[in-house]
């Protein structure tokens, strides 16, 4: 398998993808990007300015990191598409993060509407990463659709819960021909090594980071864990058994014969 991460036409060495918001301070994300040693960042295009005046966070992050903007915080196909566009003309990418929520109360995808928003925008030659349910179903119709990748959730966002469904998330990586990148839901270096010792491409986070005790060591606990669930999925795990399995013969065995 490459070493690296195609999406698209874009080849990343890393496979952590890192959030920029809910940070104590700037410094402290700019520090915890740098720690998770990632190339990828995300921006919810409706939550800054991209007016320029000094240098804002984007004239920050765009002199190291490729900058992955998305459509977070958009309810309906017209918001999303318009916020996309919107994005494309201010960073110059047509690489776009989909969301498209049903409501405030779970951050939940609404489907019905990230179909269509995904369908239009393909078809206005972006490269679309969509945020999607756990469902191996949707998650086809979206590489059907042209998506550069699909992006299941582990758990709700923010939740911090871990993979809910291993069976969907390796049920969806054994059928997609485009990468499967887990996003939202993890909460610890242990869920990205579990989701990338399940097949995953990749893992966005950050909620993780940013609401740690320790922002910059847990980037760090999260690099190493993409490394490490990389290599066990690729080195191929041992089989389960229900039984023991000794590893010694017995060979050579010292039989004691017991006195009467």
């Amino acid at each position: 398998m490459s070493e690296f991460l195609k999406i698209a036409n874009k080849k990343f060495k890393s496979r952590l993808f890192m959030g920029t918001s809910r940070y104590p301070n700037q410094q402290i994300m700019l520090d915890s990007l740098e720690a998770g040693k990632t190339e990828v960042v995300t921006v919810a295009i409706r939550r800054i300015s991209l007016k320029k005046y000094n240098e804002n966070i984007i004239d920050i992050l765009k002199k190291k990191y490729f900058i992955l903007p998305n459509t977070a915080g958009c309810y309906t196909v017209k918001e999303a598409v318009l916020t996309a566009e919107l994005a494309r003309e201010a960073l110059k990418t047509n690489f776009v993060k989909l969301e498209v929520i049903g409501n405030e109360d779970d951050l939940l995808p609404d489907i019905e509407n990230l179909l269509p928003a995904a369908r239009e925008l393909v078809k206005k030659k972006f490269n679309v990463l969509p945020y999607c349910n756990d469902d191996p179903v949707v998650c086809k119709k979206l590489e059907d659709i042209g998506c550069s990748a699909v992006m299941p959730l582990a758990a709700p966002i923010g939740s911090g819960l871990g993979i809910q469904n291993k069976n969907n998330i390796e049920f969806i990586v054994r059928q997609s021909n485009v990468p499967v990148i887990i996003d939202a839901g993890v909460g610890t270096a242990s869920d990205v090594a579990i989701a990338m010792e399940l097949g995953c491409d990749g893992v966005l986070l950050n909620t993780a980071v940013a609401e740690a005790e320790e922002p910059t060591l847990m980037a760090k606990a999260m690099a190493e864990a993409i490394n490490a669930g990389r290599n066990a999925f690729l080195a191929g795990r041992m089989p389960k058994r229900l039984f023991a399995k000794r590893s010694t013969t017995n060979k050579g065995r010292i039989n004691i014969v017991k006195k009467n």
